[in-house]
């Protein structure tokens, strides 16, 4: 209802869109803009089934301009609400107001009122009690409406909208110069500067917009936002075409975030294939499809070449042979271009980076004395003697308690996998997988101590969301605090981390929040409990977690090689990619046809 109003207005040329919420829509729906108005001939008959003013002719039909054109929203609201409509139109001397209940007229009359429309839709469903007793909670239905006003906002950055929810205003934008200043409004400040500008196509298919950088990702789509001809819409092809020109710059499971609009002529695209006109159909399909995916590449392929120098600008580097690999130094020390003081996370005897270090509060105590901050991560746990084992530990398979500490470390190919030798093969480590799921499964084992190991930051981090994103990390607080993650309200949308657990010493705090709050809608807040939190957990660990092209020393790969050997299960991490795969003797010698 909300969504055909507010396009109602649109369509009525408003600079000003008023939206006016009481207990979800349950109670209250209103929407005032400042548009042409009706006169009372028009007022009375937009009431009527299937009356639209949007329809001049024929041809019109077969190259719909406007966002809403059917001639239904306005009786089909009306037949299951108390409904009012104040309206008047710029020249005249009075305006028009109508009062219904349950589709029947009740009142005309001739009233005072500004220019434009004003329409409230009061007792959402009180002759309908079926379809009332269907709708969501409170908090999930205004999600869904501060969503869609969100979106209507982007497309519409000279337009001014404000949305408040039992008299509390949850969100003002205001009119922007520079669609960019919308942009990072509705999507936040810190994607404004990962922007790449986006344009391509022809008269036929033309695409402008953003996307951002892909180390700007989400976790789930809730980042793209997709316009044709000025209607916010839900296209695969469109979707299809964003993640090909994306193609090998994102990992499986991160989406990027985008506001994409495309023009194609009216009667080149069908709108009315779907009753809440989200889902359309174009003629030339392909030609959309094509003219994105090359607009959003040639974005990422244009945009500041030395962020991409490492991946695609720079010449491969020859891959020495294996007796080079196993004979070099393993203290690689820091990558070129790197952050010194971040060029590893804390493994082994390692101290916890300086740029991470002076995060927190040292005069702080950690949580659990017995977990300093220091040590959570740094100590590799004890390897007992197998003769003091309890019976049930003796029976553990071989492999599960000395595979990897028992292999022999041959090096780092790529910063990114550990070579190692065992009696029968080679074994490739994927370190970021590997380091991931040791994060994750000490996060579930520090989740049932009774102090958590957590670490005060000095300058405490504030985060500003959405109005559903707020609703959602306001439930998931209580849960986050047994793994020693201290978030409080910080007034309106903002909150404040106190504290972290130690574990996550190294990750990016605002990101990791984010996504937590984004992987939490996408499973559901009415999940299981421990579906929520493993989620999360995944989260939490892959952003603590070592990164790809990241050198370790001996130190730390002996360190976690130990560790591994402690996980419940080190073949997978927590989002089930393999840690390690091995390379047997035998195979490697028919590659060579030494053996036949």
């Amino acid at each position: 209802m909300v969504k055909e109003l507010v396009e109602n207005a649109i369509d009525a040329g408003s600079t000003r869109i008023m939206v006016e919420i009481e207990q979800g829509g349950r109670k209250l729906i209103r929407v005032a803009d400042n548009g042409h108005g009706m006169g009372r001939d028009d007022a009375l008959l937009c009431l009527e089934r299937y009356a639209t003013s949007k329809i001049a002719k024929d041809p019109d039909l077969f190259a719909i301009s406007t966002l809403g054109f059917r001639g239904e929203a306005l009786p089909s609201i009306a037949a299951v609400s108390r409904f009012s409509l104040v309206t008047r139109v710029a020249d005249a001397d009075a305006g028009t107001q109508i009062e219904v209940a349950g589709g029947r007229i009740n009142s005309v009359a001739d009233v005072g009122a500004p220019a434009g429309t004003m329409i409230g839709v009061a007792n959402l469903f009180y002759n309908t009690p079926a379809r009332r007793k269907f709708l969501k909670s409170v908090e999930t239905e205004m999600g869904h409406i501060a969503d869609t006003i969100a979106s209507m906002a982007l497309c519409r950055a000279a337009v001014q909208f404000r949305l408040t929810h039992n008299q509390r205003t949850i969100k003002s934008w205001v009119p922007a110069d520079d669609p960019t200043d919308r942009v990072a409004d509705v999507l936040g400040a810190a994607v404004k500067k990962e922007l790449l500008k986006v344009a391509g196509g022809d008269e036929n298919v033309a695409v402008s917009g953003w996307v951002a950088t892909p180390r700007m990702n989400r976790s789930t789509a809730r980042g793209i936002y997709l316009f044709v001809n000025g209607r916010w819409v839900r296209d695969r092809v469109l979707q299809h075409a964003l993640f090909a020109g994306y193609s090998g710059r994102l990992m499986k499971g991160q989406y990027p975030v985008a506001v994409l609009f495309l023009t194609v002529p009216f009667d080149q695209v069908d709108v009315n294939v779907h009753p809440t006109k989200h889902e359309i159909r174009f003629v030339r399909q392909k030609q959309v499809h094509d003219t994105v995916r090359e607009a959003v590449a040639t974005a990422l392929r244009q945009s500041d070449p030395t962020r991409w120098s490492t991946d695609e600008g720079a010449p491969a580097a020859p891959v020495p042979p294996l007796a080079a690999v196993a004979e070099r130094s393993l203290d690689y020390g820091t990558p070129p271009g790197s952050d010194p003081h971040r060029a590893a996370t804390p493994l082994g005897n390692e101290a916890i980076p300086a740029a991470v270090e002076s995060r927190f509060d040292k005069s702080a105590p950690a949580a659990s004395a017995s977990a300093p901050a220091e040590d959570s991560v740094a100590s590799p746990p004890a390897v007992p003697d197998p003769a003091s084992m309890a019976p049930s530990l003796r029976q553990t398979p071989l492999w599960k308690r000395r595979f990897f500490a028992d292999l022999s470390i041959i090096g780092q190919y790529q910063g990114t996998y550990i070579l190692c030798e065992s009696d029968d093969g080679l074994i490739l480590i994927d370190q970021h997988a590997a380091h991931e799921r040791i994060v994750y499964e000490q996060l579930k084992q520090q989740a049932g101590q009774r102090t958590p190991a957590s670490q005060r930051l000095l300058i405490p981090e504030t985060i500003d969301l959405g109005f559903r994103e707020t609703q959602i990390l306001e439930k998931l607080v209580p849960q986050l605090a047994p793994y020693g993650l201290e978030i409080e309200p910080f007034g309106g949308n903002t909150f404040v981390v106190k504290a972290i657990p130690t574990l996550l010493a190294s990750a990016t705090i605002p990101a990791m929040i984010t996504e937590l709050v984004e992987k939490t809608a996408d499973i559901g807040v009415g999940s299981d409990a421990d579906s929520l939190m493993d989620g999360c957990l995944m989260v939490m660990a892959c952003h603590n977690a070592i990164r790809a092209h990241q050198r370790l020393n001996a130190g730390q790969i002996k360190a976690m090689l130990e560790q591994l050997d402690d996980c419940e299960n080190p073949s997978h991490c927590p989002h089930g990619r393999p840690i390690w795969i091995r390379w047997r003797l035998r195979d490697l010698e028919k590659q060579f046809q030494r053996i036949v």
